[in-house]
């Protein structure tokens, strides 16, 4: 019997090899007609069909499925009342009735329009917004906040690891439990695949809620690698929001060997803008809990604000359920609208061709324009496509720089001291279409300049790529470039 199993398997491989060429047409029918996909991925898939074929058809599954066609996340308990808001601040646009307060924030109007028609972004203009660029910062006052909370906390990440940072958030999130807070703990499936079902499970038995985001349907091995939650939210009473690109792990706090200081860029807010922070959270847990929270409207209630804050803010957000590339079509809008400075940093910059040929005529034309990577990679394949970027920028005439003083994953893009877009996604393709992303897009001069000033604090931590240095690299390193790029529409 072992011995006619033995043959079948061999006579199965046999089949396949002589017939590889068929499939491997059947396979790229079905890539370039039952997908609709940009032309440039679809010939990056065919690639990899090519090189590696039926394995590379694997990866195609894991890696692209595509959820366009499904609107994921409904809200129709409250969509009436939002789109009010929405066609009134509309409504005061277009009679030119919405005022500014920096009348140079003024050109700027139309972004907030798109904001409001596709975002369903309503422009808040009584916020403080705390920048911190320090994990032991952010997370001290976090867990601060937290231990003032009196109604509810929302907490939402996309990596949380189970090391000496989550215990000690742990142990804030039962307390308050034990003290009648409400607390909700939303985590992505891969993101989280350090965490064992255990520690869920004591997290639930203590009166946490936690709700899993795309799930892996066997065991550990995830399917779904590219429709990830990237978001990282938490909401306190209504009351104040944390919202950037720091995780939950040691690494964060600049405590990991491999990248040193952990350089990021993380907002509180604290103003009317936090509804928005609160509604997506809750459009998330809705969808990955199955639950309905809008029934809650406590939750959404606007408390007195002790800080007066006076920053106009709207929060956008874009995913694989969104019929448009939101935040990076924020990103291309801003940077065609910039007259004097651009200021980037990304730990992953992979931008499609309207990006890129964005900032190379910016840079052309005169505009300052200065990018900011790290000096290593976390994901090499990524950090290789991002370098050849680079190259194409330096080329044009922008400034760019790696970014030593240990991990750069920062990412903020500042125009012309005025206005400032900073959140969880990167400048790449997944974040771009491929992952669930949140932004604050800041139309304030004091909050624009206070990041620019700690970019131009970050140069002094960083090399230039000047062109003879890029000139310079090896021709090992000019390899991984090319072979990386042409895979950069998949990475």
């Amino acid at each position: 019997m072992s011995d006619l199993i033995r043959n079948s398997i061999a006579e199965g491989y046999r089949w396949v090899f002589e017939h590889l060429f068929i499939i491997n047409i059947i396979f790229s029918l079905l890539i370039i007609f039952f997908q609709r996909r940009n032309p440039t991925t679809v010939w990056a898939w065919l690639l990899l069909l090519y090189f590696i074929p039926v394995i590379g058809f694997v990866l195609y599954l894991v890696l692209a499925q595509n959820f366009h066609k499904d609107r994921m996340f409904k809200m129709k308990e409250i969509e009436g009342e939002l789109k009010y808001a929405v066609r009134r601040q509309e409504e005061s646009i277009f009679r030119k009735k919405l005022r500014l307060r920096d009348p140079e924030l003024e050109r700027f109007k139309r972004l907030i329009l798109y904001n409001l028609n596709e975002s369903e972004a309503v422009l808040t203009d009584n916020n403080d917004v705390r920048i911190y660029t320090d994990g032991e910062d952010k997370f001290r006052d976090l867990l601060y906040e937290m231990e003032h909370a009196k109604r509810y906390i929302h907490l939402q990440y996309y990596i949380i690891r189970n090391d000496e940072l989550w215990q000690e958030i742990e142990a804030v999130l039962i307390r308050k439990v034990k003290e009648g807070v409400k607390v909700r703990v939303l985590f992505d499936s891969m993101g989280c695949r350090g965490m064992r079902r255990d520690d869920w499970m004591r997290l639930r038995a203590s009166g946490v809620e936690a709700a899993e985001f795309f799930p892996a349907l066997l065991g550990k091995f995830q399917l779904r690698v590219n429709y990830r939650n990237h978001r990282k939210i938490v909401v306190i009473d209504g009351r104040l929001g944390f919202i950037g690109g720091f995780n939950i792990g040691r690494e964060y706090l600049g405590r990991n060997h491999k990248f040193g200081y952990w350089r990021d860029t993380h907002l509180c807010i604290e103003g009317s803008a936090v509804t928005s922070l609160a509604v997506r959270f809750v459009l998330d847990w809705n969808y990955a809990s199955k639950e309905n929270l809008f029934l809650d409207d406590s939750l959404f209630e606007i408390p007195k604000y002790v800080r007066a804050g006076r920053d106009p803010v709207q929060i956008i957000t874009s995913g694989p359920d969104s019929k448009y590339p939101k935040i990076r079509d924020n990103y291309l809008r801003l940077i065609h609208m910039a007259r004097r400075r651009i200021y980037v940093q990304t730990p992953y910059f992979i931008p499609d061709d309207d990006i890129k040929d964005a900032l190379v005529i910016a840079a052309k034309s005169g505009i300052d324009v200065r990018i900011m990577i790290p000096c290593k990679p976390d994901h090499p394949f990524v950090y290789w496509a991002t370098y050849s970027y680079i190259g194409e920028m330096i080329e044009a005439g922008a400034r760019c720089y790696t970014y030593d003083n240990g991990f750069l994953h920062s990412k903020c893009l500042c125009i012309d001291g005025l206005v400032s877009c900073v959140g969880t996604a990167n400048m790449d393709i997944r974040s771009f279409a491929l992952n669930f992303e949140v932004n604050a897009v800041i139309y304030s001069a004091k909050t624009a300049q206070k990041l620019e000033e700690e970019f131009e604090s970050d140069i002094l931590k960083s090399t230039i790529i000047t062109r003879k240095l890029y000139s310079q690299r090896s021709w090992l390193i000019r390899v991984k470039e090319q072979f990386c790029r042409l895979l950069s529409p998949v990475l």
